[in-house]
């Protein structure tokens, strides 16, 4: 297909048939992780008392220093609507189908924009795609096992009154799992953002390092919008890693002159190409010419 000259109906057709395999494997995973509703939900509902692998490393580590551990908990979860349940059983399922067909996603969008693109520029994005989709189940799996445990203990055992009884309703929580799960995925591509801004120019290594201070600050209010919870010890627990991925993004990142010796090789390679089509017409006009002649 690169070396095939298409219409633009043509890019839309092919456009639309990587979109509906996209929709259909969606669909069918989205199908089957509904008939696994009891352990799907035992996964998402971990969270919510002390028995969850988080606190028990609590537990632990506090016992070795001689402290009190995670005070015991269970959390419920109440329903208060009539479709709720349903509903919220299929949003999930969808959830859960996006995260496990990501890569597939990923790959079809790739075999769409790949005839497009140079063999330098494939070189370049075909290791990103695939090292966008490992950081961000990373930040899924931060997510899940350290910034949504935090944040349900805090809030979902706070009382300003003991006479006053939490009842949490269940879109509540799934609305708070969802939202931090993603946010925390996505927040972990920070380092392929920087690595993409620093290919195109816009920011390099050496500009990261300069504004760190600034970035740190940036970074905690970072963390205290993603963690609703809002006391200090989670906001750390969240700026932490966020600032690891800064200095990961700063590994990543091109220097100053890297790129400048890069654009040095790009137009370099763009003054070769274009003596070789101006080679390439040379001879093509010689060649008419010898036609002619004879």
């Amino acid at each position: 297909m690169a070396d095939v000259k298409m219409s633009f109906w043509d890019h839309l057709d092919e456009l639309r048939k990587v979109l509906f395999r996209i929709v259909g494997v969606l669909l069918v995973l989205t199908v089957a992780a509904f008939f696994f509703k009891e352990p799907m939900f035992n996964v998402i509902f971990g969270p919510l008392n002390s028995d969850f692998i988080l606190y028990k490393g609590f537990d632990k580590l506090l016992g070795l220093v001689g402290l009190k551990g995670v005070d015991s908990f269970d959390i419920k979860v109440m329903n208060i609507e009539m479709s709720a349940q349903f509903f919220t059983h299929l949003k999930v399922s969808f959830f859960v189908a996006l995260i496990i067909g990501m890569p597939f996603f990923f790959y079809q969008l790739w075999t769409f924009i790949r005839p497009a693109l140079y063999p330098r520029e494939k070189r370049a994005i075909r290791g990103t795609f695939g090292f966008a989709g490992i950081l961000f189940y990373l930040g899924l799996a931060c997510g899940y096992f350290l910034v949504l445990p935090l944040t349900v203990k805090f809030l979902g055992t706070y009382q300003v009154s003991p006479d006053i009884p939490n009842e949490i309703s269940l879109t509540s929580y799934i609305g708070m799992f969802l939202g931090l799960i993603l946010v925390m995925g996505i927040v972990f591509e920070m380092p392929i953002l920087a690595a993409l801004l620093s290919r195109v120019g816009i920011i390099n290594k050496e500009l990261l390092k300069k504004y760190r201070r600034h970035a740190m600050v940036i970074l905690v209010i970072l963390a205290a919008i993603i963690t609703p919870s809002g006391d200090a010890f989670t906001m750390m627990i969240v700026a932490i890693p966020l600032y690891l991925l800064y200095e990961f993004s700063i590994m990543v990142c091109r220097s100053e002159k890297e790129q400048n010796k890069e654009s040095d090789d790009e137009e370099e390679d763009d003054y070769e190409e274009m003596d070789e089509d101006e080679s390439d017409v040379d001879d093509h006009a010689l060649i008419e010419a010898g036609e002619a002649g004879e």
